[in-house]
């Protein structure tokens, strides 16, 4: 198996095989992502991964799951992805299903049968850093798309049967925009339907522009209490229609929250109130991670 710099993956894939599609980010501008930073885009030859793939089969006599890095592979040609679900499928018959780091953009330019014949091939779930449901957040993070981008692509790939589970980022917005991020995001899950949404808690990386944006003063970050509040109108905000499997179970995260909403709603707005009067319910920092 070959892997270029770090390799990422969703916390759900921690036991998948994990395939290099992409090497880095075909975006690669957020604010607050050092993910890829080390890496120069580019994309993969179909020869390359399918030597991947059949070292992957000599080596492992069981693959429940495979996973394709790096930062939003799904930029690929759908004429590019289909014959690698087509490989999977052929050598792989056990794998239950195929994941993907996506971006809005890259779902937006597919066709709905497009979609379908994906989704047909193989690619059961595609994961979306949505990171705030406010459009002056994303603005200011250099996210590149607009709320409204996000909720057209979760609804296009869940209609196709595609699963989305979608990303947010507490303490996105600072203390100036921590009302507005924290209300919009909680709007934005509700409005979006996705199948999962996975809370994050951001985490400075030295060297960002928000890292200097700190030093400056121009940006000032939220406190425990501060994201356990955040946490608090994220949920009150959050009506989904639809069952949406909520989890915080990131490393980058002081509260780990697990439920269903709607239902578990109100128990897990007390965990969170809970949490704002007992700080031993949160994990110490020197025990989180990007």
């Amino acid at each position: 198996m070959r892997y270029e710099g770090s390799v990422y993956r969703p916390p759900s894939e921690a036991y998948s095989l994990i395939i290099q599609a992409t090497i880095g980010c075909s975006h690669n501008g957020c604010t607050f992502c050092p993910m890829y930073w080390d890496k120069k885009f580019r994309t993969r030859s179909f020869d390359e991964i399918y030597r991947d793939l059949r070292e992957a089969r000599r080596e492992h006599p069981h693959v429940r799951r495979i996973f394709f890095a790096d930062g939003d592979a799904l930029c690929l040609a759908t004429d590019k992805l289909l014959p690698l679900l087509e490989a999977v499928k052929a050598l792989f018959p056990e794998c239950e299903r195929v994941g993907i780091y996506g971006r809005a953009d890259n779902i937006k330019r597919k066709t709905d049968d497009e979609l379908l014949k994906l989704k047909e091939a193989g690619l059961g779930i595609i994961y979306l850093g949505a990171e705030s449901g406010s459009a002056e957040v994303l603005r200011r993070v250099n996210k590149g798309e607009t709320p409204e981008d996000m909720v057209t692509a979760v609804h296009r790939a869940e209609n196709a049967g595609i699963q989305v589970s979608v990303t947010f980022i507490s303490g996105l917005g600072g203390r100036e925009l921590m009302e507005q991020h924290a209300i919009e995001t909680g709007r934005m899950i509700g409005r979006m339907g996705a199948s999962y949404v996975g809370l994050m808690t951001l985490m400075i990386a030295p060297g960002s522009s928000i890292s200097a944006d700190i030093a400056s003063g121009k940006f000032e970050p939220l406190n425990s209490r501060d994201i356990m509040k955040e946490l608090e109108l994220i949920l009150i905000n959050a009506d989904c229609k639809k069952d949406c499997v909520i989890r915080s179970n990131h490393a980058s995260n002081r509260l780990v929250l697990k439920g269903v909403l709607p239902q578990d709603r109100d128990r897990l707005l007390d965990q969170v109130r809970r949490a704002m009067e007992d700080e031993k319910m949160l994990r110490p920092d020197k025990f989180r991670g990007f």
